[in-house]
């Protein structure tokens, strides 16, 4: 069949192929083409199929067959306007097929950013804390990490402290990173610290610089890097919105060693050595807690310390100090008697003499069943104290009360931040300041001494070194 202009009446009412092939087969297909665009032709299949094609040759002679699509969804004027186009691109010199090959794979990575980006942007700040928590907990010490975890925690939970049936707060980031990350930005993050600090001001300034630190990771992040908000926690506007930390300034001051030791040798053994040893070492509370008699040398008279700064520093054992560490050991190593409700049974007994083993721990906690170290002493710590008349030092304030009292010997301040584990504060100390542990002694034995004087507690420092190397030898 010639060709024809393509009309709405000539495309209805042409059918399907009639007759046979040369070699005697049915036809499988018609055709009819089109006058005003060459190459363009309806295809019309023995099923009853109709699609628009293009025919032509590219530029090296190969045949080229393209479907446009059905009639019923291409008009003529579109189909037509389709095959010029074919045309343009075969007369460049390409081949349409790779073209409609780049197309559509554009249009399938197109719609899977698109996803990618939604998904991104539906981050939750939560999803990112963790992913920041996971890459930095290797960094931090345990109180950090539970400062963080407490910040995100989802609350609800019954309230171990309290007789009435209360639960625990979320925490105070919780509602801010619940949002999508994109959306944590500048006026988030101010109506956040505007709310909380009417709460609770002291977290709100921790929670803020915990935030400041959680996006300046984000932003270097490959994953997060474009969804965060760089500025979220920029601007001098939070300074002024969030409560000033105050330097702390509580200390056991020169009159009141008396009291002090008077009450707090009145405490039970283990607190009250704990207190003590703190408050003569001027070591972290931490540190202290997790002593082991490992770390103690009776021999050399030095103690070693899991240091947060330096890993581990070693500080002089002081005569004092080792006489109740001394006295601590030996009730350590004293087996209790076997516990009431078991006395009546022998093998129990037998069995419970067998099993016992001194604490590796020189301040080991009463109350805890699976032989772990004293955590905290405050209970006990407030009453003394109370009885002493004295106001509220935490035990923190014993290390700071060690470095205060430390400057009525004229100490230099050098020896005291060694032997508390603080850094240097200058490049002299840190490069040109070899300290040995005879000379930290000399002038840590000289503190104590002073403050046990003033406590009412002298002892003759010669006399007891003589004999702790005495029993150690």
């Amino acid at each position: 069949m010639g060709r024809v202009k393509f009309t709405s009446g000539r495309i209805d009412s042409f059918r399907g192929p009639v007759g046979e092939t040369a070699s005697g087969a049915k036809r499988s297909q018609a055709f009819l083409w089109d006058a005003t665009v060459p190459g363009l032709a309806l295809r019309v299949t023995a099923n009853g199929a109709r699609t628009y094609v293009f025919q032509s040759r590219l530029h090296d002679g190969t045949g080229l067959r393209l479907t446009i699509g059905d009639p019923k969804h291409w008009a003529i004027p579109a189909a037509q306007e389709e095959a010029r186009r074919l045309q343009t691109l075969i007369d460049q010199k390409l081949d349409p097929r790779l073209e409609r090959s780049r197309t559509l794979a554009a249009q399938v990575e197109a719609r899977k950013s698109a996803a990618d980006e939604r998904a991104r942007r539906e981050v939750t700040g939560l999803e990112a804390w963790a992913a920041y928590v996971s890459d930095r907990h290797a960094s931090w010490g345990p109180r950090y990490r539970l400062d963080h975890a407490a910040m995100v925690a989802a609350g609800g939970r019954p309230h171990g402290r309290s007789r009435a049936p209360k639960t625990t707060q979320p925490g105070a980031l919780r509602q801010l990173l619940e949002r999508p990350l994109a959306e944590i930005d500048a006026g988030v993050v101010e109506s956040w610290v505007r709310s909380q600090t009417e709460i609770r001001p002291r977290v709100a300034s921790l929670g803020f610089q915990m935030l400041r630190a959680f996006v300046a990771w984000c932003v270097t992040s490959p994953t997060y890097g474009a969804i965060v908000n760089p500025t979220a926690c920029d601007g001098r506007r939070f300074t002024s919105l969030l409560a000033k930390r105050k330097p702390k300034r509580d200390a056991i001051e020169r009159e009141q060693l008396r009291p002090w030791f008077a009450e707090v040798l009145k405490l039970p053994p283990i607190p009250s050595s704990y207190l003590r040893f703190v408050l003569l070492t001027g070591c972290r509370p931490g540190e202290a807690a997790a002593l082991r008699w490992e770390d103690v040398d009776f021999r050399w008279l030095s103690i070693t310390l899991r240091d947060k700064v330096e890993g581990v520093r070693t500080i002089p054992l002081t005569p004092y100090v080792a006489s109740f560490l001394l006295e601590r050991r030996a009730m350590n190593e004293r087996r209790p008697d076997a516990p009431v409700r078991i006395r009546r049974d022998a093998m129990a007994v037998a069995e419970f003499n067998d099993s016992w083993r001194p604490s590796p721990w020189v301040f080991p906690a009463t109350r805890d069943k699976r032989g772990g170290h004293i955590t905290k002493a405050n209970k006990a710590h407030e009453r003394a104290l109370a009885a002493a008349g004295l106001p509220h030092v935490s035990q923190h304030g014993l290390r700071r009360s060690f470095g205060s009292l430390a400057e009525w010997v004229e100490c230099p301040i050098g020896i005291v931040a060694q032997i508390q584990g603080h850094k240097p504060s200058a490049i002299a100390e840190k490069h040109y300041r070899v300290r040995p542990i005879d000379l930290l002694r000399q002038w840590h034995t000289r503190i104590e001494a002073w403050i046990l004087t003033e406590a009412g507690l002298a002892i003759d420092d010669t006399r007891k070194i003589v004999l702790l190397r005495g029993v150690m030898a």
